[in-house]
């Protein structure tokens, strides 16, 4: 059900797959999201067991209405599985037992933790697709979680999760120059006489560093590639979301 980060081991967390759930057909069976054919008793179901594999509840997670954006929240208390706690693409807390997600199908979730030791260690959760990736969201949610946890960047660390890999990510024109001028250049490759590509964890992992995050642990799983996940490139649109969970 969960694929963890080393570099988080001391913190409950996880990037789901899409199996251990109930959901059907094309969401077959950890889908995390309202879908077409989903239905709310199963949606509450399989968040369930995801909070329960990290020692937690449902009612303890928080939700974003993702739209592919900067901003982040800083959160006191929980959406539960069916509701959101506002439009944004990064979340940080600091209050015990609270668990934030962040859904993907190809973008990148990213999870955040802050130092170790301490009563109310800070977390974060990110989803970054090429939108927020060009406008540095896992940049602001570092700054966000420095300012909650009152400490350095360098002493944060950060796992950077499955998402779509270089070799499926072919992007328009428009996207590879966007990502050029956002000082991602390296991240995007040209082969003669085919359309760019783009290495979107490449991407993330060099903004993450720029922000001086201390120590960054990039999985490597293509989403598109790796049937374990739920791929909207790969799948379509029909498809199901996983999602980065990680609990304070």
């Amino acid at each position: 059900m969960l694929v963890r980060s080393r570099l988080l081991h001391d913190v409950p967390h996880g990037f789901t797959t899409r199996y251990g759930g109930v959901s059907r057909g094309p969401l077959d069976s950890l889908n995390l999201a309202r879908r077409p054919g989903e239905t709310d008793e199963r949606l509450v179901e399989n968040w369930s067991r995801v909070a329960a594999a990290l020692g937690r509840r449902a009612e303890d997670l928080v939700l974003l209405s993702q739209v592919h954006g900067r901003a982040v929240l800083r959160v006191r208390r929980p959406s539960g599985p069916l509701a959101v706690a506002g439009e944004a693409d990064g979340l940080v807390t600091r209050e015990p037992g609270l668990v934030l997600a962040a859904r993907a199908a190809d973008c990148v979730p990213v999870l955040l933790a802050g130092p170790r030791g301490g009563e109310r260690p800070a977390v974060g959760a990110v989803h970054s697709g090429w939108r927020g990736t060009v406008q540095d969201v896992v940049g602001a949610a570092v700054a966000a979680l420095c300012a909650e946890a009152e400490c350095a960047p360098a002493q944060v660390r950060a796992a950077v999760g499955p998402c779509i890999g270089l070799a499926a990510y072919e992007v328009g024109e428009e996207v590879a120059r966007e990502l050029e001028a956002a000082g991602l250049g390296g991240c995007v490759q040209r082969p003669p006489g085919a359309r760019a590509h783009a290495d979107l964890g490449a991407a993330v992992e060099l903004q993450l560093r720029r922000a001086g995050v201390g120590a960054v642990e990039r999985l490597g799983i293509c989403t598109v590639s790796d049937p374990r996940f739920y791929s909207h490139r790969g799948e379509g649109p029909e498809t199901g979301r996983f999602a980065g969970v990680i609990a304070a």
